[in-house]
C-alpha cells in the first residue's frame, strides 16, 4: 500500500492526484488530513500518471498536504444474516446504535450480471396489499417495477406501506417445499431525503415491527452527492446476498432515484464531461441499467430479487430522462397522479397509464385466482370508458348522456373512491381486491361485462348490487 502526497487539484467532491504506478479503475483509497482526519473515496479515473478520486465524505479540509493511499481492492459490503432488522448510513455503516455487523463475508458491490441463460422467468405473484397494485398492475417475484411520481405526490407512504404489507400470499408459502423459500425480507434503500422524512420512515419501521425482517440504508440530503452513488448498490448487493446465499425472497425498495441520478449529474459536471439530455451524462442508460438488470431469479436458487425503484418525475414530465429511460429498461411503472391526491384519493395510483408487463404471468388459477385477468380488463375497460365520459361531460353536461353513459360515470366515481383509495394503513388481500372489483363490476348489467367469461360470471356476479343500480 503506497502512500502519496501528491494532490494537484480539490474539485466539487473530486481529488486529483499524480502517481507513479498504475492504480485500478473503483480501487478504493483513504484520504488523511494533516489533522488526522479520514475520509474513504474510490478512484473514477485512472490514466498514466494521473488519477481522479471521488471521496464519499466530502471534500472538506482536504488540500494538498493530505496523504493518499491506494488500498489495492474495489468496494466491499460486508454481508450477513445479521443485517435484518439493522440502519446502515448510504455507505454501508451501522447507526442504529446496534452492536459491530461481523460479516460471513465481503461482497464486491458492483455485483455480477446474471447470466441470461440461467435467468428464470418471472412468474410468482406478490401481495402489496394495495389493490390498484395488485388488481390492476400486478407485481411478481424478479420483476423491476418502478412508481413514477412527482414532487409533492405521497409516494414515501406507498413506499412505506408496500415495504410494511409486501408477502407472499399463504396458499403459496403453505405449498412451497422449502419453508426457507417462503422467507420474505425487504431492503430499503434512501437516497437525498429529508430528516424528517427519515424519522418518519424509522417510526413506522419501528411501530410496525417490519424493521425486524428489513434492511434499511439511509443516505440523507446533506450527506455527500457521491455516498448517493454508492447507496443502491450496497442495498443490492445486501439483497443479491440474501436471495442467492439465504433463500430469501427480497422486495428492494429505492427512493429516490432521481437524486441518485442527479448526483450523477453534479459529479459529471465536476469532472467536466461532455453533459447529454439536459445535462445528464450520456452514460446514464447504462449506470441505470446495471441497477435495474441487478433484479431477477436464478435457475437452481430458492431466493429472488424484486425491484421498486421510486422516481420524481420533474415537472411531472413522463419524458424527462430520468423516467424516459428508466421505463427502458424496467417492465412497466406505477403512475401517481396528482388530481387524485387533490381528491384525497390514497394512494393515488392511477391505474390507464400504469402498466405491468409481467402481470399475465403471474396471476390466474394457482397463483392468484381464476378470474383475475378478466376482473382486471374488465375494470380497466369500464374505468377508461367513464374517463373519457367525464370529458365529455364538461362539454354538455350530464343530463345530456344516456342512461348507460351516466352508469359508466358512477362507476368511475366508486371505482375511485373504493378501489382505488383504500388509505395509507389498509391491507387488501388479493381475495378482497377481485371480491370488491366483482360488486362493482356487478353496477352494470351482464350483457355489458364483454371482457369476462360467461362462467365466471354465474359464479361471481352479485346480484343485489345489480338491483340496486337498476332501481336508481
Amino acid at each position: 500500500m503506497k502512500e502519496y502526497q501528491t494532490i494537484t487539484e480539490v474539485s466539487g467532491p473530486l481529488v486529483y492526484v499524480e502517481t507513479d504506478e498504475p492504480i485500478g479503475y473503483d480501487e478504493i483509497v483513504e484520504i488523511e488530513t494533516p489533522n488526522g482526519d479520514v475520509k474513504r473515496g474510490q478512484v473514477l479515473e485512472s490514466s498514466d500518471g494521473f488519477v481522479a478520486i471521488q471521496v464519499f465524505e466530502g471534500t472538506e479540509g482536504v488540500g494538498k498536504d493530505a496523504s493518499v493511499r491506494f488500498l489495492g481492492e474495489t468496494l466491499k459490503m460486508p454481508v450477513t444474516e445479521d443485517l435484518l432488522g439493522r440502519v446502515l448510513d448510504g455507505s454501508g455503516n451501522p447507526i442504529d446504535g446496534g452492536p459491530d455487523i461481523v460479516p460471513d463475508d465481503r461482497v464486491d458491490i458492483v455485483g455480477e450480471a446474471i447470466n441470461p441463460h440461467a435467468r428464470e422467468y418471472p412468474e410468482e405473484f406478490i401481495q402489496t396489499g394495495v389493490s390498484g397494485i395488485d388488481g390492476m398492475n400486478t407485481l411478481v417475484r424478479g420483476q423491476k417495477l418502478p412508481i413514477f411520481s412527482g414532487s409533492g405526490l405521497p409516494h414515501s407512504d406507498l413506499a412505506l406501506q408496500i415495504a410494511r404489507q409486501a408477502s407472499v400470499p399463504e396458499e403459496e408459502a403453505e405449498t412451497d417445499d422449502d419453508d426457507e423459500g417462503s422467507e420474505f425480507a425487504v431492503v430499503f434503500g434512501a437516497m437525498g431525503i429529508t430528516a424528517e422524512e427519515a424519522n418518519e420512515f424509522m417510526d413506522d419501521f419501528e411501530r410496525t415491527g417490519a424493521l425486524e425482517r428489513s434492511v434499511v440504508f439511509m443516505n440523507l440530503a446533506d450527506d455527500p452527492a457521491v455516498e448517493r452513488t454508492v447507496t443502491p448498490r450496497m442495498a443490492l448487493t445486501t439483497a443479491e446476498y440474501l436471495a442467492f446465499e439465504k433463500d430469501y425472497h427480497v422486495l428492494v425498495i429505492l427512493t429516490d432515484m432521481t437524486n441518485y441520478c442527479e448526483a450523477l449529474r453534479q459529479i459529471g459536471a465536476a469532472r467536466e464531461e461532455v453533459p447529454g439530455r439536459r445535462g445528464y451524462p450520456g452514460y446514464m442508460y447504462t449506470d441505470l441499467a446495471q441497477l435495474y438488470e441487478r433484479a431477477g431469479r436464478i435457475e437452481g436458487k430458492e431466493g429472488s430479487v424484486t425491484q421498486i425503484p421510486i422516481l420524481t418525475m420533474p415537472g411531472d414530465d413522463d419524458t424527462h430522462p430520468i423516467p424516459d429511460l428508466t421505463g427502458y429498461i424496467t417492465e412497466g411503472q406505477i403512475m401517481m397522479n396528482r388530481d387524485l391526491n387533490s381528491q384525497g384519493v390514497t394512494p393515488p395510483v392511477n391505474v390507464l397509464p400504469s402498466l405491468s408487463r409481467l402481470m399475465d404471468d403471474g396471476i390466474g388459477e394457482g397463483l392468484t385466482r381464476a378470474d383475475h385477468g378478466d376482473v382486471s380488463d374488465q375494470l380497466y375497460a369500464a374505468y377508461a370508458e367513464g374517463e373519457e365520459l367525464r370529458d365529455l361531460v364538461n362539454i354538455v353536461g350530464r343530463e345530456a348522456l344516456s342512461e348507460r353513459d351516466n352508469r359508466y360515470l358512477d362507476f368511475a366515481d366508486r371505482f375511485e373512491a373504493e378501489f382505488i383509495d383504500q388509505g395509507f394503513k389498509t391491507n387488501r388481500d388479493i381475495e378482497e381486491t377481485l371480491d370488491l372489483g366483482w360488486e362493482l363490476l356487478s353496477m352494470f348489467p351482464k350483457t355489458e361485462l364483454n371482457r369476462v367469461d360467461e362462467d365466471l360470471i354465474e359464479d361471481h356476479y352479485v346480484e343485489d348490487v345489480a338491483d340496486e343500480a337498476t332501481a336508481d
